[in-house]
């Protein structure tokens, strides 16, 4: 399977649709799936807005819990692949990451402080 990497500062904004789930390497025994470090393996939808488009959601597998990844919140997703896969007649793109974090957000502004003339 080749991976091509994707370069996340020409997705727009980036924000958390559905919280990180573990993911299920057998959905009948409830089993759940590991990486090769025994780490488990995560689910985050996350949805994407590119400037004058329709917003996408897209499913990214990320190895360990993401901690403060919350619906709703804006992420920073790292190393972000995609694979196409196919299974007989059914095929896809899969998206897999190092990481994803809460974006930084911008402190507020201050008022300035100090002596003059106010209006």
């Amino acid at each position: 399977m080749q991976s091509i990497p994707v370069d996340t500062t020409r997705l727009g904004v980036l924000r958390c649709a559905v919280a990180p789930e573990p993911k299920l390497a057998n959905f009948e025994t409830k089993e759940v799936k590991k990486d090769r470090d025994g780490n488990t393996i995560y689910t985050v939808a996350v949805m994407v807005r590119q400037e004058a488009r329709r917003v996408s959601v897209i499913e990214i597998a990320v190895a360990g819990e993401p901690t403060g990844v919350l619906e709703g919140v804006e992420v920073k997703v790292t190393g972000l692949e995609a694979f196409s896969w196919a299974m007989g007649d059914r095929h896809g793109i899969s998206f897999r990451a190092s990481a994803i974090t809460p974006a930084p957000t911008a402190a507020p502004a201050t008022p300035p402080t100090g002596k003059g003339g106010g209006a």
